[in-house]
Parts: structure tokens; sequence; C-alpha cells
């Protein structure tokens, strides 16, 4: 199974690209982040004619994910479990298809430390940590795709100093993190590419950042143990970043057994 993950910024703005896209490189699912429309405004009819059912959980103009796959999801999750607080915010869908769960998941941003956002971002990790306890423990090969709004070292992100005071890479946002692979997860991109550097998923709008390829590398795939032992493969396309009307981020691509 080939799992394609993209934050699209958009997917009413996005959607030529996304379909030449999907055109192309053909995954059997794709997971979309921050498509920043209602669920009812979701562009189905367009990926429906490309041979894709749509899983959406949609909010007007902010947030919102997708999960577009070739076989049908079944037992579709459009929340996070756990106390969610007002107004809700779409950025968790989970679903089952062929056997694995499959999750696209939008993780908040978290800016500026020390206010309301950051201790929410900090709260919504946690639950998924709960979230993935519980998976686990029912032993279900599970893949959680999606912008994760983490910078997990160094070498992913172009000036580590600049950054170390954003929620990003905040200390308090990597002890999240590694508590996460710490239930025995797999960070895809980093397990099969160990020494990859400037290997980046976003790059800014502002200050010429895709030019100067000063990028970060945000975007992932957690697996569990069952879905791990079937990894084969985990890229990074950076080629729509560099077209008209692009995402700030680009695709990342997941390849299992």
């Amino acid at each position: 199974m080939r799992i394609a993950s993209w934050n699209v910024n958009s997917i009413r703005a996005r959607i030529e690209n996304v379909t030449s896209w999907l055109r192309l490189a053909q995954p059997d699912v794709l997971l979309l982040q921050e498509i920043k429309c209602q669920t009812d405004d979701f562009p189905r009819f367009e990926f429906e004619a490309l041979g894709y059912h749509c899983a959406v959980s949609g909010q007007k103009s902010y947030n919102g994910v997708a999960l577009l796959s070739r076989l049908p999801p079944t037992e579709t999750l459009t929340a996070l479990p756990g106390a969610e607080p007002e107004p809700l915010q779409a950025r968790y869908l989970e679903a089952t298809i062929g056997d694995f769960r499959i999750a696209t998941a939008y993780i908040p941003n978290g800016n500026p430390l020390g206010t309301d956002k950051y201790e929410y971002k900090k709260a919504w990790l946690k639950r998924l940590k709960a979230h993935c306890q519980t998976l686990l423990a029912q032993e279900i090969p599970f893949i959680i795709g999606g912008d994760f709004n983490v910078i997990p070292e160094s070498r992913d992100v172009y000036d580590p100093q600049g950054w170390a005071n954003d929620a990003l890479f905040a200390p308090p946002t990597l002890a999240l993190w590694h508590e996460l692979l710490n239930l025995g997860l797999t960070e895809a991109f980093r397990a099969l590419n160990p020494t990859a550097s400037e290997a980046y998923t976003f790059w800014d709008y502002q200050a010429g950042s895709w030019p100067r390829n000063q990028g970060l590398r945000i975007d992932h795939f957690l697996l569990s143990p069952e879905a791990a032992d079937r990894l084969t493969a985990c890229t990074i396309d950076r080629t729509p970043r560099g077209q008209e009307k692009a995402s700030d981020h680009t695709p990342i691509l997941l390849s299992c057994d």
C-alpha cells in the first residue's frame, strides 16, 4: 500500500495542484490537512472522478482534514478521543482501510509559547498519546500521517538556534514527541533515512524560504510495530512546492507491504 500525506493549505485553492499530483503519483491513500473548508464544501466530485473515496472532517476557513482512499474507508472516527475545548477544531480523522488503521492528523501550531495556544498543543499531543496507547493495546497495525508541527531534531530545521523558542521546537514539545516514540512507534522517514539532512517538508512563503531552501521537516508518519514491520519506503516529493499556487508544504510518501 502506498500512502501519501500533504498539508494543502486550502483544498479549494489547491485543487488543480492536488489532482494533477494524484494523477502522477497514484497513491492508494492520500491524507490531507488544513483543507480549510466545511465538510459539505469539500470537492468530492473531483477526487471521486479519479477513483477515490472521500472521508472528511471539515471546518469553515480553518483546519480540516480529509482521507482519500481507493478502497472504501470503514469505521471512521472524525475526532481525536478525549475532551476537546470549545470551539471544536477539525484536526483528526481515522478509518480502517484494508488491514490498516490509518489516520490523518493536523497537530496545533501552538505559538506563541506561554499562551493558551501552546497549552492546547501540549494537551492535544497528550490526547494523541493516550489514543495511540489504546490502539497499541488492541495490536492494530496503524499509521498516523500528517502535519505534526514538530521539528524532531536540529538537522530538521535550517536554523536551529533561531527556532529554539518556537512551539515547534521547544523542549516541552520535543519531550511530548519522544513520549510518542517511546510507546514503540516508528517515525518512518528517519527510520529509513537515518543520515538525511535538509530533508524538509515545509518552506514559508516569506523571505524567499523556498529558493533559499530554508525549510523545516514537520510532516511525519508514525507507525505501530505491526505496521513498521511492513514498512518498505518513505520519501519526500519536493516537486509540488516549486509549482505555481503551491502549498507551503510538500507531500511525503510511505510504502508498506
